[in-house]
């Protein structure tokens, strides 16, 4: 029974020919894609179940796919129903690319203001990795650097 078996495995292992050429490498996408069963558009909404208050949140796409959330096409957004005594939150999903806060501005320009403060280094000094620190360095702030022009 176990030749026999063993027998019918290596058959179908030649013919198939290796594991790697069982799936098609077109069919993975770095775009996400519709949750819905044969629909293949790209998400542009998420969609997740709050069971305790009976309600579906659908809203802009998430950042990243959980495992309990449904990503779900313009259409499939557009359409969807909730069982009876359930609620429909609809969250405000942005069409356009994320645009920067003042927040996010004014982190950015107290950043740049730390880091450009002068900051006196004796020559040779030695930088936080240990080494040498470079002469054109002027202040450090992460791993960003302020560098002295050339030509001073």
């Amino acid at each position: 029974m176990a030749t026999r078996t063993t027998r019918r495995c290596e058959l179908l292992e030649s013919r198939r020919g290796p594991l790697k050429s069982a799936v098609p490498s077109n069919v993975v996408s770095p775009v996400r894609r519709c949750s819905r069963t044969a629909c293949g558009r790209p998400a542009v909404a998420t969609l997740t179940y709050v069971y305790a208050d009976s309600t579906a949140v659908l809203g802009p796409l998430a950042t990243y796919a959980e495992p309990h959330c449904y990503d779900l096409c313009a259409e499939h957004s557009e359409r969807l129903t909730a069982p009876r005594g359930w609620e429909v939150v609809r969250l405000a999903v942005d069409s356009g690319p994320p645009r920067p806060t003042g927040d996010d501005l004014e982190a950015l320009a107290n950043a740049v203001r730390e880091a450009a403060r002068p900051q006196s280094r004796a020559a040779g000094a030695v930088g936080p990795s240990g080494r040498e620190a470079d002469p054109m360095e002027v202040a450090r702030r992460g791993h960003l650097r302020v560098l002295r022009s050339p030509e001073s």
